[in-house]
């Protein structure tokens, strides 16, 4: 099947029909139960078991990219991107060698300190992560480390509130990675921080639920050093010819376990060097 690309305001590319070679329609179904398990908040059994081909990575990309592609043409605005499976752990798990992406949308956003409508997101939780705000395109297949220091104008703390589409969170790679790596939503700290004054490899984190630890987690449990997941994205944004812009924001991985959401709870994140962010989920 020949594809055609739709672009953005920005200029970004989101491919929206089936990869060649498969079945007529198993991205447009995909899509499909994906929308109605949002609409009717039930969450739908594993996509693996009824649609995609197991461990077909690149399929389940192209129901992402389909996703995407329609709520640009909706209106939605793309302002950067998330990381997934850092933890080599996790990797283990889901069978995979290398972490994973998702695409962050403006109404994704929330205020430091808001209130989230827990009704808005499946199967919540929380995670707390190191955000990079970008201040110069990253657009070459080749990046290293290096370029993303000189590319980085600022860090932030954040909550990534993640969700899944997919009963009893019963995900393989391809049910994650075809609902947008489970990205629901996000929270960033106000207080910008220069990268240079932060050791991210040793910064260490706490995320507290009422002021209780509940999760633990140090920079090095992100692929080693989350500036190896942020130069990981750039190279594979790249070559999937979507590659990051100045102003996008990078959330880099989890630094600790995630953590079920309770309604009407308050959390906070606080990471080294970076200070903190907090949210509460409505009753």
């Amino acid at each position: 099947m020949t594809t055609e690309p739709a672009s953005d305001s920005s200029g970004r590319t989101a491919w929206t029909a089936d990869r060649p070679g498969l079945p007529a329609g198993v991205v447009d179904e995909a899509v499909r139960l994906l929308r109605e398990a949002q609409s009717t908040r039930t969450p739908i059994a594993p996509l693996r078991e009824r649609l995609l081909p197991v461990g077909d990575v690149a399929t389940a990309y192209a129901v992402q990219r389909a996703m995407t592609g329609q709520d640009v043409a909706a209106g939605r605005r793309v302002v950067g991107a998330k990381i997934g499976l850092t933890n080599p752990a996790v990797q283990r798990q889901l069978g995979v060698d290398q972490p994973d992406f998702g695409v962050l949308f403006a109404d994704m956003a929330a205020f430091d300190g808001a209130e989230v409508d827990t009704t808005r997101i499946l199967q919540p939780k929380v995670e707390a992560e190191v955000a990079f705000v970008l201040g110069r395109d990253l657009p070459h297949d080749q990046v290293t480390v290096a370029d993303v220091i000189r590319a980085t104008d600022h860090l932030l703390p954040a909550i990534e509130i993640v969700g899944s589409r997919i009963a009893n969170w019963d995900i393989s790679i391809v049910d994650t990675v075809a609902d947008n790596a489970s990205s629901a939503m996000f929270v960033l700290g106000d207080r910008p921080v220069a990268l240079s004054g932060v050791d991210l490899r040793l910064c260490g984190m706490v995320l507290e639920h009422e002021g209780e630890p509940v999760s633990v987690g140090a920079g090095a449990a992100c692929l080693g050093n989350p500036l190896h997941a942020v130069a990981w994205l750039a190279r594979t944004m790249a070559v999937a010819g979507t590659p990051l812009h100045a102003g996008d924001v990078i959330l880099s991985g989890a630094l600790g376990p995630m953590v079920p959401v309770t309604p009407g709870a308050a959390y906070e994140a606080r990471i080294s060097g970076l200070g903190s962010v907090r949210t509460r989920f409505s009753a």
